[in-house]
């Protein structure tokens, strides 16, 4: 079995490949640019409707919240250099004086309110309002301050806050701004291409740059994994983060000019279901899916060990965690006997149903399909792949066109608010991310009381209930947290791998200009 699924999902011709172009000469380019390489471009660099991984990794490069998270997931300083909160329904921001954004302008808490005030209002459209229905408005006593007044209290205001959720845009920015955007984050803006790249410079009103500090981002679109590595090789590009299978990293790690680093990753995969789809609402066949996966097998041949069995969308380090859910262990066995008591029995082509998973063009979650598609086979579940460009893949998803699909959660699943813009009711499609449409009364009610109560111990029970019936009900399968894997060039010091996957190490990061 094993030798079997790696010679369909492996990709040891790359690795051949890569070996064997190795020597190719890169063309020149400017040795002060730091070209880092990414799959697909971003959606949108308004950091109030970009939701897809590189808009979440590329805007806080641009943008700054009024908070931002630490190591620990405690809230620190950003635009805002202190709050309080004088009541369960009322926020005190007061702004750090002296913020400029890109072109030049001062940052005032006229700006924070236009932000928040945009997305609430319909002035951009954008599944992130929803993160801010508990506003009952927002103001501001002074070019400094800023208050928010709340419906209900809520827990998960402060991360909707963070620069890592959200970031500030100058007054007046409408619906057409990710062409041009203004932030106040270390970097700025010089042009974006869909499909070819993103270039940044360092804002000049962000602060003093080291003389080696980077002072400017080229991310490059490669959309192809082989393409990204022999760039690396031939010194035509810097960083890769996250993006290239792993088979390809032993032979990288041979490369002089080259660093692999690696820490645990909080960044989680998953298998989505739409339960509107006659078949999937049955949880039966759910269930049956679930167990047909053999997770550790996959894990070992396509993941190559960098990734770690998940049994929920939280890290394993956060406080409202739990692993004690039902579990669906690999058992092709049961799988059968749950299609038979859901009414699916083999034809005599030995199929018991036919189902199609969409994906990206991102080769990662190609071979992924593929694997599943074997996997499936085994149990009489005739599946097939439907690989698309991003945008019109995500587009299809958010609006449900789709049986099955597998993403991943990046960084928006390090609070436990994932599991409202998830899986309430009340966040479906344009409102959130609950794309298969799941509704059940007892978590919304058990999401509801979490958002409100103070006390960790109850918010904790919560959650952890919460999570049991998502396991019990099974909307996505939770496969595997993937480890936080960096490559980059050695000319490129300063830098490491964060747990979740961000790009922010790049506004620390030193590079030799010397040829």
């Amino acid at each position: 079995m094993c030798k079997r699924l790696w010679a369909v999902v492996g990709t040891p011709l790359a690795a051949t490949l890569l070996t064997a172009l190795s020597g190719c000469h890169a063309a020149r380019r400017d040795p002060g640019t730091l070209v880092f390489l990414i799959e697909s471009s971003p959606n949108s660099l308004d950091p109030r409707v970009g939701t897809d991984a590189q808009s979440e990794r590329i805007d806080p490069l641009l943008f700054d919240g009024l908070v931002e998270r630490d190591a620990h997931f405690n809230f620190e300083p950003a635009l805002a250099t202190s709050w309080e909160q004088p009541d369960a329904l009322t926020l005190i921001f007061h702004l750090r004086h002296g913020a400029r954004f890109s072109d030049g302008r001062m940052l005032t808490s006229a700006d924070v309110v236009w932000t928040l005030e945009s997305m609430r209002n319909g002035t951009v459209l954008t599944p992130k309002a929803a993160s801010y229905n508990s506003v009952a408005g927002v103001d501001a006593p002074d070019a400094w301050t800023v208050r928010i007044r709340l419906k209900t209290p809520d827990n998960f205001l402060l991360g909707n806050l963070s620069s890592s959720a959200m970031g500030i845009v100058p007054v007046g920015s409408g619906a057409d701004f990710w062409r041009h955007p203004v932030g106040t984050g270390a970097f700025r803006l010089v042009s974006q291409e869909m499909d070819k790249d993103v270039a940044l410079e360092r804002n000049p009103f962000a602060g003093p740059v080291a003389g080696d500090g980077v002072k400017r981002v080229r991310f490059e679109v490669a959309p192809d994994a082989t393409t990204r590595a022999l760039e690396l090789r031939k010194g035509a590009a810097d960083v890769a983060s996250n993006s290239l299978p792993s088979d390809m990293l032993p032979v990288l790690k041979q490369d002089r000019s080259l660093l692999v680093e690696e820490t645990g990753g909080t960044e989680v995969q998953y298998l989505a279901f739409n339960l509107r789809d006659a078949a999937l609402s049955r949880r039966e066949v759910r269930a049956a899916i679930a167990h047909a996966v053999d997770r550790r097998l996959i894990v070992k041949t396509l993941l190559g060990g960098h990734a770690q069995l998940a049994e929920s969308l939280l890290p394993p380090t956060h406080w409202a965690y739990t692993d004690e859910v039902k579990r669906y262990d690999y058992d092709p066995a049961r799988a059968r006997a749950l299609l038979d008591a859901a009414g699916f029995s083999p034809g005599r082509d030995g199929v018991r149903l036919r189902l199609t998973m969409k994906t990206s063009t991102d080769e990662g979650t190609r071979l992924l399909a593929v694997a599943l598609q074997q996997q499936l086979a085994e149990v009489g579940i005739a599946l097939e792949i439907r690989s698309m460009e991003t945008a019109t893949f995500l587009a299809d998803i958010t609006r449900g066109a789709f049986q099955m699909y597998s993403l991943r959660w990046i960084g928006g699943n390090e609070q436990p608010d994932i599991f409202s813009y998830a899986f309430s009711t009340a966040r479906m499609p344009p409102h959130g991310a609950n794309r298969e449409h799941y509704s059940d009364a007892e978590v919304d009610r058990l999401l509801d009381e979490a958002s409100r109560v103070t006390e960790q111990a109850q918010r904790r029970a919560d959650y952890v209930q919460v999570q049991r019936k998502l396991a019990e009900d099974l909307p996505v399968e939770n496969l595997w947290y993937l480890d936080s894997i960096l490559v980059h060039n050695r000319r490129v010091t300063g830098v490491k791998p964060s747990p979740s996957g961000d790009y922010l190490f790049v506004r620390d990061a030193r590079i030799s200009t010397a040829e």
